[in-house]
């Protein structure tokens, strides 16, 4: 984490940018414990199938995503938020521009 980003007021939608055709992302916290990072999907982008050792909640700030999770299609839009469980497959589309939080927690 950068120095500039502790202890002051920091407005989620200005540490991060849209990019055409792409996903952006940007690490806010890294420790042994766990990480916190904040992603910008273009529309039609997203991440395909995956799975992670350890529990992740997404928090979206803006736009409108589809995460699936095990099969099952979840829709979210801003001020949503889902947990994806560890080990479990899980891929996101963004059905609109999106930005979202995700706090990975290891243990």
């Amino acid at each position: 984490m950068s120095e500039e980003l502790k202890a002051r007021v920091l407005r989620i939608e200005t540490l991060i940018d849209y990019q055409e055709g792409a996903v952006v992302s940007r690490e806010i916290i890294r420790k042994n414990t766990g990480t916190v990072t904040i992603f910008a999907f273009d529309k039609g982008e997203g991440l395909s199938e995956h799975t992670a050792p350890f529990d992740a909640m997404v928090q979206i700030t803006a736009g409108k995503a589809e995460i699936t999770i095990s099969g099952n299609k979840n829709v979210l839009e801003k001020g949503d938020m889902i947990i994806m469980p560890a080990n479990e497959p899980h891929s996101l589309h963004a059905l609109e521009r999106f930005k979202m939080i995700l706090t990975m927690i290891r243990s």
